[in-house]
Protein backbone atom coordinates (compact mmCIF):
# COMPACT_ATOMS: atom_id res chain seq x y z
CA UNK A 1 0.00 0.00 0.00
CA UNK A 2 1.02 3.57 -0.60
CA UNK A 3 1.74 5.75 2.41
CA UNK A 4 -1.25 7.64 3.77
CA UNK A 5 0.63 10.93 3.42
CA UNK A 6 1.13 10.19 -0.28
CA UNK A 7 -2.58 9.54 -0.83
CA UNK A 8 -3.53 12.75 0.97
CA UNK A 9 -0.97 14.71 -1.05
CA UNK A 10 -2.44 13.38 -4.30
CA UNK A 11 -5.86 14.61 -3.19
CA UNK A 12 -4.75 17.96 -1.77
CA UNK A 13 -5.63 19.95 -4.90
CA UNK A 14 -9.26 18.88 -4.67
CA UNK A 15 -9.55 19.85 -1.00
CA UNK A 16 -8.92 23.51 -1.79
CA UNK A 17 -12.14 25.51 -1.88
CA UNK A 18 -14.29 22.98 -0.04
CA UNK A 19 -16.29 24.23 2.92
CA UNK A 20 -14.42 23.48 6.18
CA UNK A 21 -16.83 20.75 7.30
CA UNK A 22 -16.77 19.10 3.87
CA UNK A 23 -12.97 19.36 3.73
CA UNK A 24 -12.64 17.69 7.13
CA UNK A 25 -15.04 14.92 6.11
CA UNK A 26 -13.12 14.36 2.86
CA UNK A 27 -9.80 14.12 4.71
CA UNK A 28 -11.29 11.70 7.22
CA UNK A 29 -12.74 9.63 4.38
CA UNK A 30 -9.26 9.09 2.94
CA UNK A 31 -7.89 8.23 6.38
CA UNK A 32 -10.70 5.90 7.41
CA UNK A 33 -10.68 4.02 4.11
CA UNK A 34 -6.91 3.63 4.42
CA UNK A 35 -7.29 2.16 7.91
CA UNK A 36 -9.68 -0.40 6.39
CA UNK A 37 -7.11 -1.35 3.75
CA UNK A 38 -8.73 0.61 0.90
CA UNK A 39 -6.75 3.29 -0.93
CA UNK A 40 -8.66 6.14 -2.53
CA UNK A 41 -7.84 9.54 -3.95
CA UNK A 42 -10.06 12.45 -4.84
CA UNK A 43 -10.64 13.33 -8.48
CA UNK A 44 -12.85 16.39 -7.94
CA UNK A 45 -13.71 18.86 -5.23
CA UNK A 46 -14.57 22.53 -5.52
CA UNK A 47 -15.15 23.42 -9.17
CA UNK A 48 -15.17 27.01 -10.45
CA UNK A 49 -17.77 28.28 -12.93
CA UNK A 50 -15.12 28.36 -15.66
CA UNK A 51 -14.11 24.76 -15.03
CA UNK A 52 -17.76 23.71 -14.93
CA UNK A 53 -18.33 25.40 -18.29
CA UNK A 54 -15.33 23.60 -19.77
CA UNK A 55 -16.63 20.23 -18.56
CA UNK A 56 -20.13 20.98 -19.87
CA UNK A 57 -18.76 21.82 -23.32
CA UNK A 58 -16.88 18.52 -23.49
CA UNK A 59 -18.77 16.17 -25.80
CA UNK A 60 -20.92 19.03 -27.04
CA UNK A 61 -18.81 21.78 -28.56
CA UNK A 62 -15.46 20.31 -27.52
CA UNK A 63 -13.90 16.89 -28.21
CA UNK A 64 -14.45 14.00 -25.81
CA UNK A 65 -17.36 12.18 -24.20
CA UNK A 66 -20.05 13.98 -22.24
CA UNK A 67 -19.09 13.96 -18.56
CA UNK A 68 -21.72 16.22 -17.00
CA UNK A 69 -25.18 17.59 -17.60
CA UNK A 70 -24.62 20.49 -15.20
CA UNK A 71 -23.95 23.99 -16.46
CA UNK A 72 -22.08 26.49 -14.25
CA UNK A 73 -24.00 26.99 -11.03
CA UNK A 74 -25.93 23.74 -11.47
CA UNK A 75 -23.40 21.44 -9.80
CA UNK A 76 -22.91 21.10 -6.07
CA UNK A 77 -19.18 21.07 -6.81
CA UNK A 78 -19.53 24.78 -7.63
CA UNK A 79 -20.37 25.49 -3.98
CA UNK A 80 -17.64 23.45 -2.30
CA UNK A 81 -20.11 20.83 -1.11
CA UNK A 82 -19.14 17.79 -3.19
CA UNK A 83 -16.23 15.47 -3.96
CA UNK A 84 -15.57 12.63 -6.40
CA UNK A 85 -13.19 9.73 -5.75
CA UNK A 86 -11.51 6.77 -7.42
CA UNK A 87 -9.93 3.58 -6.09
CA UNK A 88 -6.15 3.82 -6.36
CA UNK A 89 -5.65 0.15 -7.22
CA UNK A 90 -8.79 -0.68 -9.19
CA UNK A 91 -10.05 2.59 -10.64
CA UNK A 92 -13.82 2.66 -10.99
CA UNK A 93 -14.41 -1.04 -10.42
CA UNK A 94 -17.32 -1.47 -8.03
CA UNK A 95 -16.61 -5.16 -7.45
CA UNK A 96 -12.86 -5.12 -6.72
CA UNK A 97 -11.80 -6.43 -3.32
CA UNK A 98 -8.12 -5.58 -3.15
CA UNK A 99 -7.97 -5.85 0.64
CA UNK A 100 -9.44 -9.39 0.43
CA UNK A 101 -11.96 -8.97 3.24
CA UNK A 102 -14.94 -10.28 1.30
CA UNK A 103 -16.46 -6.81 0.85
CA UNK A 104 -16.17 -4.77 -2.34
CA UNK A 105 -13.80 -1.86 -1.75
CA UNK A 106 -16.27 0.54 -3.37
CA UNK A 107 -18.96 -0.47 -0.89
CA UNK A 108 -16.53 0.07 1.99
CA UNK A 109 -15.83 3.61 0.78
CA UNK A 110 -19.55 4.37 0.46
CA UNK A 111 -20.19 3.06 3.98
CA UNK A 112 -17.43 5.23 5.45
CA UNK A 113 -18.64 8.30 3.54
CA UNK A 114 -22.17 7.90 4.86
CA UNK A 115 -20.87 7.55 8.41
CA UNK A 116 -19.14 10.90 7.96
CA UNK A 117 -22.36 12.55 6.81
CA UNK A 118 -22.04 12.44 3.02
CA UNK A 119 -24.88 11.42 0.72
CA UNK A 120 -23.95 9.20 -2.23
CA UNK A 121 -24.67 9.82 -5.89
CA UNK A 122 -25.23 6.10 -6.32
CA UNK A 123 -28.48 6.45 -4.39
CA UNK A 124 -29.94 8.94 -6.83
CA UNK A 125 -33.02 7.78 -8.76
CA UNK A 126 -32.76 9.39 -12.20
CA UNK A 127 -29.03 9.83 -12.78
CA UNK A 128 -26.64 7.75 -10.68
CA UNK A 129 -23.20 9.25 -10.07
CA UNK A 130 -21.29 6.46 -8.32
CA UNK A 131 -17.99 8.27 -7.57
CA UNK A 132 -19.84 11.29 -6.14
CA UNK A 133 -20.38 12.32 -2.51
CA UNK A 134 -21.95 15.54 -1.29
CA UNK A 135 -22.97 17.26 1.92
CA UNK A 136 -25.92 19.60 1.37
CA UNK A 137 -26.78 20.70 4.94
CA UNK A 138 -30.47 20.52 4.03
CA UNK A 139 -30.19 23.06 1.22
CA UNK A 140 -31.53 22.62 -2.31
CA UNK A 141 -29.72 23.60 -5.48
CA UNK A 142 -32.17 26.45 -6.03
CA UNK A 143 -31.34 27.83 -2.57
CA UNK A 144 -27.63 27.63 -3.34
CA UNK A 145 -28.20 29.42 -6.63
CA UNK A 146 -30.09 32.11 -4.70
CA UNK A 147 -27.01 32.72 -2.57
CA UNK A 148 -27.98 30.79 0.55
CA UNK A 149 -25.08 28.92 2.14
CA UNK A 150 -24.71 26.54 5.07
CA UNK A 151 -24.32 28.47 8.30
CA UNK A 152 -21.23 28.14 10.44
CA UNK A 153 -23.40 26.55 13.13
CA UNK A 154 -24.47 23.86 10.64
CA UNK A 155 -20.88 23.20 9.66
CA UNK A 156 -19.70 23.20 13.26
CA UNK A 157 -22.34 20.61 14.11
CA UNK A 158 -20.92 18.32 11.40
CA UNK A 159 -17.35 18.94 12.59
CA UNK A 160 -18.32 18.21 16.19
CA UNK A 161 -20.12 15.03 15.18
CA UNK A 162 -17.13 13.76 13.21
CA UNK A 163 -14.72 14.55 16.03
CA UNK A 164 -17.07 13.03 18.59
CA UNK A 165 -17.47 9.92 16.46
CA UNK A 166 -13.71 9.46 16.23
CA UNK A 167 -13.25 10.06 19.96
CA UNK A 168 -15.96 7.49 20.68
CA UNK A 169 -14.29 4.99 18.36
CA UNK A 170 -10.93 5.61 20.04
CA UNK A 171 -12.50 5.03 23.44
CA UNK A 172 -14.08 1.83 22.14
CA UNK A 173 -10.66 0.67 20.92
CA UNK A 174 -9.13 1.47 24.32
CA UNK A 175 -11.92 -0.39 26.11
CA UNK A 176 -11.49 -3.32 23.74
CA UNK A 177 -7.75 -3.42 24.45
CA UNK A 178 -8.37 -3.21 28.19
CA UNK A 179 -10.88 -6.05 27.95
CA UNK A 180 -8.38 -8.14 26.00
CA UNK A 181 -5.76 -7.39 28.67
CA UNK A 182 -8.19 -8.53 31.37
CA UNK A 183 -8.92 -11.71 29.43
CA UNK A 184 -5.19 -12.36 28.98
CA UNK A 185 -4.59 -11.74 32.69
CA UNK A 186 -7.35 -14.18 33.57
CA UNK A 187 -5.87 -16.81 31.25
CA UNK A 188 -2.39 -16.28 32.69
CA UNK A 189 -3.73 -16.50 36.24
CA UNK A 190 -5.56 -19.73 35.41
CA UNK A 191 -2.41 -21.17 33.85
CA UNK A 192 -0.37 -20.21 36.89
CA UNK A 193 -2.86 -21.96 39.15
CA UNK A 194 -2.78 -24.99 36.88
CA UNK A 195 1.02 -25.10 37.00
CA UNK A 196 0.97 -24.87 40.80
CA UNK A 197 -1.54 -27.73 40.94
CA UNK A 198 0.59 -29.84 38.61
CA UNK A 199 3.72 -29.12 40.63
CA UNK A 200 1.93 -30.30 43.71
CA UNK A 201 0.87 -33.48 41.94
CA UNK A 202 4.35 -34.41 40.70
CA UNK A 203 6.33 -32.51 43.35
CA UNK A 204 8.38 -30.71 40.68
CA UNK A 205 9.57 -28.01 43.07
CA UNK A 206 10.91 -30.65 45.51
CA UNK A 207 9.57 -28.56 48.34
CA UNK A 208 5.90 -29.52 48.38
CA UNK A 209 3.87 -31.74 50.65
CA UNK A 210 3.63 -35.19 49.00
CA UNK A 211 0.18 -36.47 48.02
CA UNK A 212 -1.78 -38.23 50.79
CA UNK A 213 -1.66 -41.51 48.88
CA UNK A 214 2.04 -41.88 49.80
CA UNK A 215 1.64 -40.92 53.47
CA UNK A 216 1.72 -44.43 54.97
CA UNK A 217 4.73 -45.50 52.89
CA UNK A 218 6.66 -42.35 53.77
CA UNK A 219 5.93 -42.68 57.47
CA UNK A 220 7.09 -46.29 57.42
CA UNK A 221 10.26 -45.33 55.56
CA UNK A 222 11.00 -42.63 58.14
CA UNK A 223 10.37 -45.04 61.02
CA UNK A 224 12.72 -47.53 59.40
CA UNK A 225 15.42 -44.88 59.19
CA UNK A 226 15.52 -45.00 55.40
CA UNK A 227 14.77 -41.29 55.07
CA UNK A 228 14.46 -38.24 57.27
CA UNK A 229 12.30 -35.95 55.14
CA UNK A 230 9.69 -36.49 52.47
CA UNK A 231 9.48 -33.00 50.97
CA UNK A 232 12.48 -33.50 48.70
CA UNK A 233 11.12 -36.48 46.79
CA UNK A 234 9.94 -36.25 43.20
CA UNK A 235 7.25 -38.50 41.78
CA UNK A 236 9.62 -41.29 40.79
CA UNK A 237 11.13 -41.29 44.29
CA UNK A 238 7.71 -41.45 45.87
CA UNK A 239 6.74 -44.37 43.65
CA UNK A 240 9.93 -46.25 44.57
CA UNK A 241 9.24 -45.80 48.28
CA UNK A 242 5.67 -46.98 47.76
CA UNK A 243 6.89 -50.13 45.99
CA UNK A 244 9.35 -50.91 48.81
CA UNK A 245 6.58 -50.33 51.33
CA UNK A 246 4.23 -52.65 49.44
CA UNK A 247 6.93 -55.34 49.51
CA UNK A 248 7.07 -55.06 53.29
CA UNK A 249 10.66 -53.87 53.36
CA UNK A 250 9.86 -51.19 55.93
CA UNK A 251 8.28 -53.63 58.43
CA UNK A 252 9.99 -53.53 61.85
CA UNK A 253 10.91 -57.24 61.70
CA UNK A 254 12.61 -56.81 58.36
CA UNK A 255 14.54 -53.73 59.41
CA UNK A 256 15.70 -55.49 62.61
CA UNK A 257 16.82 -58.45 60.49
CA UNK A 258 18.85 -56.15 58.24
CA UNK A 259 20.40 -54.43 61.24
CA UNK A 260 21.38 -57.80 62.78
CA UNK A 261 23.08 -58.80 59.55
CA UNK A 262 25.03 -55.56 59.55
CA UNK A 263 26.11 -56.11 63.17
CA UNK A 264 27.16 -59.70 62.43
CA UNK A 265 29.26 -58.50 59.56
CA UNK A 266 30.98 -55.98 61.71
Amino acid sequence: MAALAELKARSATYLVGLLPAVKLAAEKLIERCYSEGVEIRLTAGYRSAAEQQRLYEQGRTKPGPIVTNAKPGQSNHNYGLAIDFVLVQSGYSMSADDDHDGIADWAEVVAQAKLLGFSWGGDWITFKDYPHFEMMFGLSLSQLQAGIRPTWQQQQAVINRIQGMEESEEMSKVEELLQKDKEKSAIISALEQRIIALERRVNISLNQTPPDAYHAALQAAKAAGVMSTSNDKDLSGLKTIQILYNMGLFEPEFTRFIQSLKQAGE
